[in-house]
């Protein structure tokens, strides 16, 4: 008979909250690569724990932020910070998802959501848990055994962001992850993602070119183009898809649009 004085529910136990999220900060920073330069002079703080949409057309440099806040790409000038202090590399309490799955073909869907926690040791049996844990929670657990060929985009999608959590990390980095999907699936991501970051803490950067979506999951929604950080905008609340036509909500879309010269 257990002693354990533990009353958690057991996805409580078997999936940790994750750390609280980290602060993020681009200071006077140019980004790109030094024979292109795709974004100058930015000043950017994200907020630790909540959600920043980066909007913009293509090219404009949203991925190249989403780099270089991942530490794959140093500045060309300025800084990049992360909790006041520099960043200088990549690490492992940021966790990139990407439009393209990366699941490991080789692995079934629980082993790739095993991946991470092995790679910080944790014994087998525990990141077994942990990981069975999280396939139940983005409605995969009678998946766990298939192969990533052998599931839908959506599905995989699924899978890659329960990988990306499962490691525990301070900031979760989203370059367009759900662009490849249709409507349908799209919506129901991010109704999926919006659901299993609550109550984790992790700061999210989520680089779309929908301002749709950027409106319904950001907190705040940066706008990126002609080679600049346009402006940053705060999304009213709550966040629900009933508010779509609501004034406010029309206000923001049309004021973003017509920043964006799309209108």
């Amino acid at each position: 008979m257990s002693t354990s004085s533990d009353t958690r529910p057991a996805e409580a136990r078997t999936t940790p909250a994750t750390s609280r999220g980290t602060r993020l900060t681009l200071r006077g920073a140019t980004l790109g690569r030094p024979d292109a330069p795709a974004v100058a002079d930015v000043d950017l703080d994200v907020h630790a724990g909540e959600i920043l949409t980066v909007v913009g057309p293509s090219g404009c440099g949203k991925s190249t932020l989403l780099r270089t806040f991942a530490g794959l790409l140093p500045t060309l000038g300025g800084a990049v910070e992360q909790d006041g202090r520099p960043l200088t590399g990549p690490g492992a309490d940021r966790a990139l998802v990407f439009q393209e799955d990366a699941l490991l073909p080789w692995r079934t869907l629980r082993a790739n959501i095993e991946l991470p926690l092995a790679i910080q040791g944790v014994p087998r049996a525990r990141r077994r848990e942990q990981a069975q844990a999280w396939l139940e929670r983005v409605g995969l657990a009678d998946r766990a055994r298939q192969l990533p060929h052998r599931v839908s985009g959506g599905q995989r999608q699924r899978a890659q962001l329960a990988r990306a959590l499962a490691g525990r990390p301070r900031a979760v980095l989203m370059d367009e992850p759900f662009g490849a999907l249709d409507a349908q699936t799209r919506a129901g991501m991010q109704d999926l993602l919006v659901d299993v970051l609550h109550g984790t803490g992790a700061t999210v950067v989520f680089v779309t070119h929908d301002v749709d979506e950027a409106l319904f999951l950001g907190d705040r929604v940066a706008l990126l183009g002609s080679g600049r950080l346009i402006a940053v905008r705060q999304v009213p609340r709550p966040r629900e898809r009933s508010t779509h036509d609501d004034p406010a909500h029309v206000a923001l879309r049309r004021d973003i649009l017509t920043s964006l010269g799309t209108t």
